[in-house]
């Protein structure tokens, strides 16, 4: 059974009345977490698979708009005439890999839905074991690799680390929470911890957003940092929409919709990678039904949805613009050894 994020996680402890008794309890769990993390990061080889590894991570848990940042430097490699591939763990599907990901073979349930969503636009391998995965790709031809997530997993040697931020501040949120690791927080290692084997630091701002949080970016101290807007595109789909997302930060999907002129009536928000069966697709299209409204999703969700649904329900696409292209196409140039 899947949780939905806590968005308790995201409120300073100055913010709260008093803090959540489910927190206290997580603490010492924390810990746990946090030196067995650090242990295996600093006891495990990397390996190198014959090719620069760029890895676009996190340093909290889901939510943060990492996807489209690897999508988009797939995209600018490849542009620039670098045969690169897309490496995931393939969270959600049952296939151990490495294999290579075939939208017109393989669904969700198989390869999960960011790489299957992913694989519209570029090579995208599959594998519990990143090393294997890496070594497979460069057989089959890649001269550059984009690692989806993987700035705590140490089996691979990288060029180019990347740690990919949230950095929405309103309606009381703060994207690192008050410093908790998880289960207490949302970061998976303790921030200053996570910053030392980064490169550079991309925080990901709503295109509505005006400026990044100054005492926010106070944060990442010497590490540079690269601002993107996770941008539609598309409109939304015309006319009354019911919304609903199983994503890491679902409460952002219903803000962003609403800001791009959606005429939104309803929101459903599901765990992150929820599995769609017939009762919730039932209740979802009862839902619209009754409003006289359309139903919208995310891209990734939309890869989740059965074939037979897909028709029925909208797909709303986002990607990301870095405001200082030259800086980000200077780091990736680093990285492969060649000008883009």
């Amino acid at each position: 059974m899947k949780l939905s994020t806590p968005r308790w996680w995201y409120v300073r402890e100055r913010d709260r009345s008093s803090m959540p008794m489910t927190r206290a309890l997580l603490t010492p769990i924390s810990w746990i977490w946090g030196a067995v993390t650090a242990r295996r990061i600093a006891r495990t080889g990397a390996c190198d698979p014959g090719a620069p590894v760029i890895c676009v991570g996190n340093i909290t848990m889901g939510g943060t708009g990492k996807t489209p940042v690897v999508r988009e430097i797939l995209a600018r490699l490849r542009r620039g005439g670098i045969e690169a591939h897309g490496l995931s763990r393939g969270y959600g599907g049952r296939l151990v890999g490495p294999v290579r990901v075939d939208p017109a073979q393989h669904t969700a349930a198989d390869v999960g839905d960011e790489p299957l969503m992913m694989a519209q636009d570029a090579p995208i391998w599959v594998a519990r074991d990143r090393a294997l995965g890496a070594c497979a790709a460069v057989q089959a031809g890649a001269a550059a690799i984009v690692m989806d997530d993987g700035h705590q997993n140490p089996s691979l040697a990288k060029r180019l680390s990347l740690i990919v931020v949230d950095g929405e501040t309103r309606e009381g949120e703060w994207p690192l929470g008050d410093g908790a690791v998880f289960p207490a927080g949302p970061l998976r290692e303790p921030l200053a911890a996570g910053l030392a084997r980064a490169d550079a630091v991309v925080v990901m701002l709503p295109e509505d957003l005006a400026a990044a949080d100054r005492e926010l970016l106070a944060l990442f101290g010497q590490t540079p940092v690269l601002i993107a807007r996770l941008r539609a595109s598309a409109p939304p789909p015309p006319g009354p929409q019911v919304a609903f997302a199983g994503v890491g930060k679902p409460w952002k999907v219903e803000r962003a919709l609403k800001a791009a002129g959606c005429e939104l009536v309803d929101f459903v928000a599901l765990p992150d990678h929820f599995a769609y069966d017939a009762a919730t697709l039932a209740r979802l299209a009862a839902r619209a039904e009754d409003f006289g409204a359309g139903l919208v999703t995310t891209e990734k969700d939309w890869a989740r949805l059965p074939p037979d649904w897909r028709g029925r329900v909208a797909a709303w696409p986002v990607q990301a613009q870095f405001e200082d292209e030259a800086a980000l196409d200077a780091l990736l140039s680093r990285a492969v050894g060649r000008p883009l």
